[in-house]
C-alpha cells in the first residue's frame, strides 16, 4: 500500500513511532517549538540515552529532525511529516468506512427477496 508519498515501510515506521506514549509526548513538545534532547530528557523519569533512542525512532519515522547546534542536539517537528501522517490515517479511514458501508448494505438486504428470486439456483 502506498499512501501518497509514504511506502508501506514508511507507514510502518510512522505507526511504530506513534504507538508509544513517550514518543507521542516528545512529538507534542516539539510541535510547540524546538527542544534540545537534554531538555526533553529532563521531562522524563528515564535516562538521557533512553530519550535519545525515542528521538531516534521519531527521526527514523520522519516525524522530527535533529540539528546539532554547539553542544546541543535540537529536535524539531517536520510539519510535512505530520501532514503525511494525517494522509495515511485518512487513507485508512476511507478504506474502513468503505468496508463498513458495504457490510451495512449487505446486512440491510431483505433475505426474503433472495428466496423469491426466480433465477436463484439456476446458475445465473
Amino acid at each position: 500500500m502506498v499512501v501518497d508519498e509514504l511506502s508501506d515501510e514508511a507507514v510502518d515506521h510512522l505507526f511504530h513511532a506513534l504507538a508509544d506514549a513517550t514518543r507521542r509526548d516528545i512529538l507534542r513538545r516539539c510541535v510547540r517549538g524546538e527542544a534540545s534532547v537534554s531538555r526533553l530528557a529532563d521531562a522524563y523519569p528515564m535516562s538521557f540515552a533512553a530519550v535519545q533512542k525515542h528521538v531516534a525512532v521519531l527521526e527514523r519515522a520522519g516525524l522530527v529532525t535533529k540539528e546539532r547546534r554547539g553542544r546541543e542536539q535540537l529536535v524539531r517537528t517536520d510539519p510535512d511529516a505530520i501532514r503525511r501522517a494525517r494522509q495515511a490515517l485518512d487513507h485508512l479511514e476511507a478504506a474502513w468506512r468503505g468496508r463498513v458501508e458495504r457490510m451495512s448494505h449487505l446486512l440491510a438486504q431483505d433475505p426474503d427477496q433472495e428466496e423469491n428470486n426466480p433465477t436463484k439456483g439456476q446458475g445465473k
